[in-house]
């Protein structure tokens, strides 16, 4: 395992501990999703929603080399038809970019990280394979993809620090929107890609590099409404599990 590379079940142990609501049937969707049309899945809500605990969710999950079947067994995804077939079958790229940002001072310099940082993963995990390029970071992974018939899955949390720390330099917005597209957009080894962050993903002037998206808001949330914050019945049972008024909660 790596750091950004098949980053194993750690992050989900730790959610788990700390007395998290069932979300996991989220990853019943997301298996539906792989290796489709609908590949493409971010999620935008504000702080406290629970994004990256589901970021951790699935990375535990999906990653190779974790064995996460006792982690997930008292939730609601071990009784789905799909829960086997995918659990810890792909290569899984977590990244997230408000990490990069903070460690850099330009985009450029942000990127050059993520690039030599996911590399060093690779090249430590696949080290006698037959590189093209081992410098450029989509051909070794799709050589990778070649030569295991593995696909990947990319997670990607907190993907709008840009936007949100770089407001004004839409010069910096398009190389990291370009790094983005050129990564991630008809590749095929790209079974799934999901990014979390705040902000809407399609509304960055004309740039549409990342218009293979579908987008989850709080305004529309569609399938992922049941999955970020509580709903009414888990409000109902909380308050039952810790002797609170329901009504008044609900006021």
């Amino acid at each position: 395992m790596g750091i950004y590379l098949n980053p194993g079940n750690e992050g989900f142990q730790k959610a788990i501990a700390s007395k998290i609501v069932d979300k996991t049937m989220l990853i019943q969707y997301t298996n539906e999703c792989l290796r489709t049309e609908q590949e493409y899945i971010c999620v935008s809500r504000p702080r406290r929603f629970g994004k990256s605990m589901t970021a951790n969710m699935l990375a535990a999950y999906y990653t190779r080399n974790a064995d996460s079947d006792e982690l997930f067994q008292h939730y609601k995804i071990a009784r789905s038809d799909s829960y086997r077939i995918h659990l810890n079958k792909y290569q899984v790229i977590f990244l997230n970019m408000q990490e990069f940002l903070s460690n850099t001072d330009h985009v450029t310099q942000m990127l050059d990280l993520i690039r030599k940082s996911i590399l060093w993963d690779i090249l430590e995990e696949w080290p006698d394979l037959r590189y093209f390029d081992p410098q450029n970071l989509v051909r070794t992974i799709q050589d990778v993809y070649q030569n295991t018939k593995i696909p990947f899955v990319f997670i990607i949390d907190e993907w709008d620090c840009i936007f949100r720390e770089k407001k004004e330099q839409q010069q910096e917005q398009r190389i990291y929107l370009d790094f983005l597209r050129l990564l991630l957009k008809d590749q095929a080894y790209v079974a799934l890609a999901y990014m979390t962050g705040i902000l809407p993903v399609k509304k960055y002037g004309t740039h549409s590099a990342l218009n293979m998206f579908d987008e989850y808001s709080m305004i529309n949330p569609d399938h992922f409404a049941e999955f970020t914050g509580f709903t009414q019945e888990e409000v109902r049972q909380l308050c039952l599990q810790y002797q609170r008024d329901f009504d008044l909660a609900k006021q």
